[in-house]
Formats: structure tokens, sequence, C-alpha cells
């Protein structure tokens, strides 16, 4: 698939039909897309290519074929540029033998900063993710969540303007994983480009809107989670309209346009089926204002990243 493109802005990633296989096996199929600024998850099951793309997208490794360009530019060919990009892993590699103070230094001075520059941002980081007290410790002994706040801190340190997060969340407690998504969070309004790699869907959500669905090693969308939805004719969007008068509305709702199935719910709600969700929600007001009609809440069912997912997915049986 090749899209307009998901964030804000013109594109600072972009990959041209890339491919990537092992051997006989077919990782990653010929995908087109692009990213601006802004957070966008990139979702995927488990061995739908998700981590391969990812990867190629970094510039961790080289496609089988196709173009994969940051800022416009071939990054394993132009490798300064890495100077502005940060990559936190899945994997969980640390040099255990370091203290959480050397690795963060280390990320750094790798970056051609100065010492007092090196030894400011360190303590900052540090600070950020409530590991100064486990600063001078040993990475081996530091628990999975503390693992994964390093990982994620050096991938911050030196300011870069394109951030690939692997999985970022993985082993992190609730208030950690709370902590991090604001800090995704404030990334994307800050104007960086965020690439959020996950199967963990609910995850994602809580961290932005924009999207790139990853299946059999294809992008299959990309955009925002509404609009993708809103594409889907063939699965319509059900929503729940709560109101003190159900008869009246569900009656007054059956044969309109863009309304494919009224149905009444014993709580006090008419679960309707659209085949166009932001034509129904425009129309919708002026239904209510011109009838007469009672609707104290409206709620979307299915327009929820899952769904959406499970929509797009499907196999066939």
């Amino acid at each position: 698939m090749t899209g307009a493109g998901v964030g804000n802005e013109a594109a600072r990633i972009s990959a041209d039909r890339v491919g990537k296989w092992f051997g006989e096996v077919i990782a990653v199929n010929n995908c087109s897309l692009s990213v601006g600024t802004g957070v966008v998850g990139l979702l995927g099951a488990n061995g739908a290519g998700k981590s391969t793309l990812f990867k190629m997208l970094a510039g961790m490794i080289e496609p089988s074929h196709g173009t994969v360009r940051v800022f416009g530019r071939r990054l394993r060919e132009d490798v300064g540029w890495y100077r502005r990009v940060g990559f936190c892993p899945e994997s969980d590699a640390l040099p255990g033998w370091m203290t959480g103070r050397e690795f963060l230094s280390l990320m750094l001075r790798l970056m051609d900063l100065e010492k007092a520059d090196v030894d400011r941002r360190v303590d900052y980081w540090l600070e950020r993710f409530e590991l100064t007290a486990a600063a001078g410790r040993r990475l081996g002994g530091y628990s999975k969540g503390m693992r994964q706040k390093i990982k994620l801190a050096q991938a911050l340190a030196h300011d870069p303007d394109v951030i690939f997060l692997d999985e970022p969340l993985n082993g992190m407690d609730p208030v950690s994983r709370k902590q991090s998504i604001d800090l995704v969070q404030e990334l994307g309004q800050a104007g960086r480009t965020v690439l959020v790699s996950s199967h963990i869907l609910p995850e994602v959500e809580s961290m932005t809107s924009q999207i790139i669905l990853i299946d059999r090693g294809r992008a299959l969308a990309e955009g925002g989670i509404t609009e993708i939805r809103d594409k889907m004719p063939e699965h319509p969007t059900t929503v729940a309209l709560v109101s003190d008068d159900v008869r009246r509305l569900a009656g007054f709702l059956v044969g309109q346009e863009h309304v494919v199935g009224v149905e009444i719910e014993a709580e006090g709600r008419v679960i309707v089926r659209t085949d166009h969700a932001l034509g129904f929600y425009r129309a919708l007001p002026s239904w209510i204002l011109e009838n007469d009609l009672t609707v104290d809440e409206i709620l979307t069912l299915d327009d929820s990243l899952e769904a959406v997912f499970q929509y797009l997915t499907e196999r066939p049986t």
C-alpha cells in the first residue's frame, strides 16, 4: 500500500516497495509507507513482519529490495544522519557489566558530544526515568522494568528528531507505563517523529490514533483509526445512542441515509449499524434538532484499534 502518509508534515520516514527475505522465508513483501511528524503506531501480530520492517526503517538491516529513507536519505549510505535518530530495541542485550551511568555516557559519547554535555544529559535522563539511585549499579542487576527504562533513556538522550521504539513498555509497572506514555505523547507534540512498534493494541491506542497496520509482510492501512475504519463499508460501524425514548428514536432512524440496521436494547439504548460513520455523525445533530429527538449519549462500540485491526486481518474461512 502506498498512502499519503501519517503525521502532520512531509514524510520524514519513507519506504518504497521494500521487501526482506531470509532464505525462502519472506518477512516483508513489497511494502510502501510514509511517516511525518507526531506519534505513529506500527502494529502487527507476532510474525506479521512488523519487527523486520521496523528494523529496516531504522537502518538496522538492509532491505532485500526497495528503498528506505529517513529525511530523504538512505541512512546506511550516510551514517552521520544516525545522530538524528534514536532507537529503543525490543531485545534486552544490555552490557551487564556496565553501570547505568556508564552505559548512558558511552551512548552519548558515540554521538560525539562534549563531556560536560554528556554529564548534563545523563543526569537529566537518569532523573527523568527515576534511575538516579541506581546509576552506579551494574545493568546486570537491574530489573526488567529498569532495563527497559535505561533503553528508552539512551534512545532519547541525544535529542533525536526521529525515534524508533520497539515494544517500549515491556516489563514496566503501571506507573512507569503511564509516565512513558506521557513522555511519548510529549515528544510527538514537540514535533518529533516517534514510530512505536507493538502488538499490544491498547498500549498504542493510549499514545496515538495514527497507525500503520502490518499483516503478512504488507502495510494494510495507514492513517487515523476513524479514517481507516470509515473506509471499510463492508464492516458497518456500530453506534449506541442512549435515550429516554428509544422507540421513537429507533423508529425515526430506520431507513435513514447511512443506517443499515437498528435495534433496541433493554437498558435504554438504540444500537445503530452504519455503513458510513462520518456521514452518520454529521447528519445526527440535525436529525435530533429537527425532529425533537432525545439522545443523551453517543458511544461508538467498534471504532477501536482492536476492531479495525481485526477487520483488516481477517482470514477467509
